[in-house]
This record gives structure tokens, C-alpha cells and sequence, in this order.
């Protein structure tokens, strides 16, 4: 029996490339409609956005600079698109296609291939976890809304076609079990995926808001909450942490937490500027002591996000040099 095809591997693995840029080769899977027009530029108005996107609020400001990007690099690598009917739907680049339509493009680069629907809702999953586009609770509404829509598929069978942990799929769709008004926190990056974690742990939803509030308002980080939480459990009384605020627990992109000291505004607009120069890579910067030392840690998650960032730096190096 063949092997069911896993989408944990992206476009790469629709279009049946390994090894390099999905973007840079030709596809295997050929829509009908791709044989008889080749991959090139099309109408820009006859595209529509993946039906089964799972992000519905787009970043303005991150869009304002990818377009600024595209207006000075041109598109690196084109959208990809399957044909419906008389449209052409996004598999991936919707992103790239909104910037292009800031800025009033008529044709933008294209390649075809061939989606089923259930392929489309995996892609469109998997090409923004591993973009880290997604917040965790937009991830977690997106599971439920697949498990839903194809029902009888276990957290193991999702986690294998989308190539992440089972943990994961499990721990993020038990924040849906969190008040609404918790859950906006979360996408509104007021809490952290690991402040309302702990939260989980109390037993009613007024305990959860309440808590909320004091995290806050007071800045615990993820640990100290854990800690009152705990509290709360084993003696029905928790215990303010004595000087919150000192550290924030973030999350990274393993699900751990870890502590680092709040940012000043000056790093905050140095990141900024990376971001801006870079066409929105993630960027982190990082000072370690007084004296200047520190880390300079730029992330990308495929192909086309590193030759961007590549062309910069070393275009830049060479016009020093």
C-alpha cells in the first residue's frame, strides 16, 4: 500500500521538490488549465484568496513593508495558484499577493499546480506554522475548524499531515477551552500562549479572568503565574509574586518558555529597522551586558526569505567594499 503523502514539508512537498525552493522549480502536479497557459503573469484580479486560510487579520504594518520590499526588489518568487472555475485561488503567497495589490499591480508572477481542498486547508496550515504567521489561537481554531470539517481524524493523524508534534496539536486546541475575552489576549499579544496555559489550570472561568487581570496589570511572567496558579490549587489561596515584572516569559518556537529582560524602546526601534530593511524578516536583537555585547538573531522560514535577506546584506557588502 503507497504511503499517504504528508504535508508537514509545505509546498515542497504538493509539488513533489526536495532539496530546493518550491518556487524555483517546475511543479509536478500540472493543473488542466497550467497546460495550456504556462506558468508566467496573470490579471492580478482574477486571483482569490484561499478559501481555507486559516489567518484573518493581516498585519498592516508588516504588509506596508513587504510591499516596500516589492517595490524595490520586483517579486522574488511567484504565487502559487491552483484554477477553480473561472479564478485562480491562492496555494500560497497571499501575503506577497496583497502587498502587490497596495501597490496597484495589473499581472503578477504565477505558478500553477494541483490542490484538492482537503490539500488546500493542510498547505495553507503548514505554510503558516512554519511561517510563524499564526497566532496560537488562530492555529488552534484552524485545527478544530479541519477536525471538524474531516471528522474521524485523530490529534496524532493531523500532527503527522501537517508535521508537527502531537503535544502540539493537542496543547493549542486546549485554549479554545479559554473565555473569548482570554483568547483576544492572546491574539492581541497581551498574554503569552504559556500566562494562559497556566491558566487553564483554574477550575472556572471568573478565577481565570481575574488572574488575567493582575498578570497584566502587575507583569507576572509565565512562571510566577504558574507558580500562583499552583497555589491557588493546593491551598485554595495564591500569593502575588513580591517583584513581578523583572523578567517576561516568552515562547519560543520549540513551545518552551524562557526569560529575558524587557526590551527598551531603543532595541524595540533598532529590531524595527532590521525588519524594515530586511522585507519583515523575523528579527531579534538581544543585548547581553553594558558594554555592548549581544546577539543578532534573523530568522527565515523558506527558500525566497533567505535569498531576500541574502541579496541585502551582501548587496550592500559588496557596495561598501
Amino acid at each position: 500500500m503507497a504511503k499517504e503523502k504528508r504535508l508537514g514539508r509545505g509546498l515542497e512537498a504538493l509539488l513533489g521538490i526536495s532539496g530546493t525552493a518550491a518556487a524555483e522549480s517546475e511543479p509536478v502536479n500540472k493543473t488542466e488549465e497550467s497546460s495550456t497557459q504556462p506558468d508566467g503573469k496573470i490579471d492580478i484580479t482574477k486571483i482569490v484568496p484561499n478559501p481555507f486560510q486559516p489567518r484573518k487579520v493581516f498585519d498592516e504594518a508588516e504588509l506596508e513593508q513587504l510591499a516596500q520590499s516589492l517595490q524595490v526588489h520586483g517579486l522574488l518568487f511567484p504565487i502559487a495558484v491552483r484554477h477553480v472555475e473561472q479564478r485562480y485561488q491562492i496555494v500560497a503567497g497571499e501575503r506577497r499577493f496583497r502587498a502587490a495589490l497596495r501597490l496597484g499591480w495589473n499581472e503578477i508572477p504565477v505558478q500553477f499546480c494541483e490542490a484538492d481542498d482537503r490539500q488546500m486547508a493542510e498547505l495553507a496550515l503548514t505554510e503558516n506554522i512554519q511561517r510563524k504567521d499564526l497566532n496560537a489561537i488562530e492555529k488552534a481554531a484552524s485545527f478544530a475548524n479541519y477536525l471538524e470539517t474531516y471528522p474521524g481524524t485523530t490529534h496524532e493523524e493531523l500532527a503527522s499531515r501537517l508535521g508537527v508534534d502531537r503535544s502540539t496539536v493537542t496543547n493549542l486546541l486546549r485554549l479554545l477551552k479559554l473565555p473569548e475575552q482570554l483568547q483576544n489576549a492572546v491574539c492581541q499579544e497581551k498574554l503569552t500562549t504559556g500566562h494562559v496555559r497556566a491558566l487553564l489550570g483554574l477550575e472556572n472561568e471568573r478565577e481565570q479572568i481575574e488572574v488575567a487581570a493582575k498578570v497584566q496589570t502587575e507583569g507576572w511572567s509565565v512562571r510566577e503565574t504558574e507558580r500562583f496558579v499552583q497555589d491557588v490549587l493546593q491551598t485554595g489561596r495564591g500569593e502575588s509574586p513580591k517583584n513581578p515584572g523583572e523578567h517576561w516569559q516568552i515562547v519560543d518556537q520549540d513551545g518552551e518558555t524562557r526569560a529575558v529582560p524587557r526590551q527598551s524602546e531603543q532595541v524595540q526601534q533598532l529590531e524595527n529597522d532590521f525588519r524594515h530593511c530586511l522585507g519583515s524578516a523575523k528579527v531579534k536583537l538581544v543585548q547581553t551586558n553594558e558594554k555592548g555585547k549581544g546577539k543578532l538573531t534573523i530568522s527565515f522560514a523558506n527558500h525566497a526569505e533567505f535569498d531576500q535577506i541574502y541579496a541585502v546584506i551582501c548587496k550592500s557588502s559588496r557596495a561598501v567594499g
